[in-house]
């Protein structure tokens, strides 16, 4: 795909410089004598580059957030950084957008649920409205909206309305104007909630090209773990207007009772008896290719059943979780958790009578174990 205004750079890797920081960002909205708290706190820090999610049911926090990122609502206390530009000070006290704050904001591309089109403009003009804008001549402002629908595959739609166009199609002109001031950073409210499943996946399969095509950092936020999986290279999980777990998606699925995890690939089974066991297993990076379950079962010949299991790829990486009952209680399954661990595998052991798993200190290394078990 063509990139507006030059060639395409592949950007595939994140770099560890912060795009987008939120500190101790907090909302509060009043309202006949109430207060409702709806972000209390928030600190976040978003990649060059990456893909990251907020996730949450409603009533989170999460729209207020991304409002707040690029200053659509002031935030009550606290200081929100872009590209270098404290967003908060840049603002001042008024309540109107001053010169400095709305040309910050032209490099900040928003893309909105209900795509927020004009109905009386062609496809075409939509695009090139924050052109108009931002001053540029009729002929630049056509060459560009018309590079900036290519881009976003509707090079034939350039005289359609929107009235025409189905709801993915709406969707790929409210990204294709979101980009039309060459933002670094793309941020995503709910974008694909109103959209059909493989709808869905097509404009995520759009924005991670952006991303890699463009060098874009996105910030979007959904309530759709799908979301996460397909393209997010970290996340966070809100409630109640806080974030209560953030990281990388790998790191995610590498920590014990990481409530993002669980959600991502929900494994559930109940144990067949009292003398039984229970673990749940992430299988990540390498390890989840190998035959490590039949290795187990091998080396220590006992019968392992498979109670549920989930497995699918996240950020182009082979992902799983599975939990397994072994025969016996725990203690007499310390060396075969113990083997798990050693196979570079994320292993939690569930209480009877719970699907969440909990979390158990880890053993010693295996080689320790079997020393131990042979006494």
């Amino acid at each position: 795909m063509p990139v507006p205004g030059g060639t395409a750079t592949a950007h595939s890797t994140v770099t560890e410089s912060p795009v987008i920081t939120t500190t101790g960002l907090t909302k509060v909205y009043r309202s006949r004598g109430r207060e409702v708290t709806a972000l209390d706190g928030v600190d976040l820090h978003v990649r060059e580059g990456e893909v990251y999610g907020v996730v949450g049911q409603s009533g989170a926090g999460k729209s207020t957030l991304i409002r707040c990122v690029n200053l659509l609502e002031r935030p009550s206390s606290g200081t929100v950084t872009v590209n270098g530009q404290d967003l908060t000070a840049l603002a001042g006290r008024g309540p109107r957008a001053n010169a400095g704050l709305r040309k910050a904001r032209s490099h900040i591309g928003m893309v909105f649920q209900h795509f927020n089109l004009l109905s009386s403009r062609t496809v075409q003009a939509n695009v090139e409205l924050p052109l108009e804008i931002l001053g540029l001549s009729g002929k630049e402002r056509s060459r560009k909206a018309l590079e900036l629908l290519d881009l976003v595959g509707l090079a034939d739609k350039a005289k359609a309305y929107p009235g025409q166009l189905s709801g993915g199609q709406k969707q790929r002109v409210g990204i294709a104007r979101a980009l039309a001031g060459d933002p670094k950073v793309l941020l995503s409210d709910e974008s694909t909630s109103a959209l059909d499943p493989e709808t869905t996946r097509s404009i995520l399969q759009l924005l991670r090209d952006l991303n890699q095509q463009l060098g874009l950092t996105v910030l979007l936020i959904t309530h759709e773990m799908d979301v996460v999986k397909t393209i997010c290279d970290s996340a966070a999980l809100m409630k109640g207007g806080r974030v209560v777990e953030s990281g990388t998606v790998s790191e995610l699925l590498a920590t014990p009772g990481s409530e993002l995890a669980a959600e991502l690939f929900p494994v559930g089974g109940e144990p067949s008896g009292p003398d039984r066991t229970v673990v749940d297993v992430t299988f990540h990076g390498d390890a989840a290719t190998q035959p490590v379950i039949s290795q187990l079962s091998r080396t220590y010949n006992i019968d392992i059943s498979i109670l549920g299991a989930a497995m699918d790829t996240v950020a182009g990486k082979q992902v799983g979780r599975m939990r397994i009952e072994l025969p016996g209680r725990f203690e007499e399954n310390v060396v075969p958790i113990g083997f798990l661990r050693e196979q570079g595998l994320q292993v939690e052991v569930a209480p009877h009578g719970e699907t969440a798993s909990a979390t158990v200190p880890s053993p010693a290394p295996a080689d320790a174990l079997l020393k131990e078990g042979a006494k």
